[in-house]
């Protein structure tokens, strides 16, 4: 069994605990471990809420959930301005800014980001895990 999903939703904070609770949903039909479940949660509302405050341009977020027994992946794009992905530093403890795609990174798998200017941007990245119990 897999469920998928394939949202577009306008570029708003509101939409960011509407597909987190989405995921939530899906995850708890295979009954994934809650703590592997917090970890892609956690991670798709990062990605969704940098989407929120920096794709200048953009009009929607467009969320692709695609979860089964035995992973998830999750896509969250835009079609904003586009950043310069390879200039994405790690953060610093200084600021109050740059942890989102440092948490992506650190709680999931086969992370990948591609961005073209004024096309937009996508974010990828996936989690293994048991299967249903």
């Amino acid at each position: 069994m897999r469920v998928s999903l394939h949202l577009n939703l306008p570029r708003e904070v509101d939409s960011v605990p509407a597909v987190r609770r989405l995921l939530r949903c899906a995850l708890d039909t295979f009954q994934v471990d809650r703590e592997i479940g917090n970890d892609l949660e956690i991670a798709l509302t990062e990605a969704c809420a940098n989407v929120v405050r920096h794709a200048e341009g953009a009009d929607t977020i467009e969320v692709r959930l695609d979860v089964a027994e035995d992973r998830c992946a999750i896509d969250v794009a835009d079609n904003g301005e586009g950043f310069d992905a390879d200039a994405v530093d790690e953060p610093t403890s200084a600021g109050e800014h740059g942890r989102g795609l440092f948490l992506i990174k650190a709680l999931s798998e086969n992370v990948r980001m591609q961005s073209s200017p004024r096309r937009g941007s996508l974010i990828h990245f996936e989690k293994a895990f048991a299967g249903a119990r």
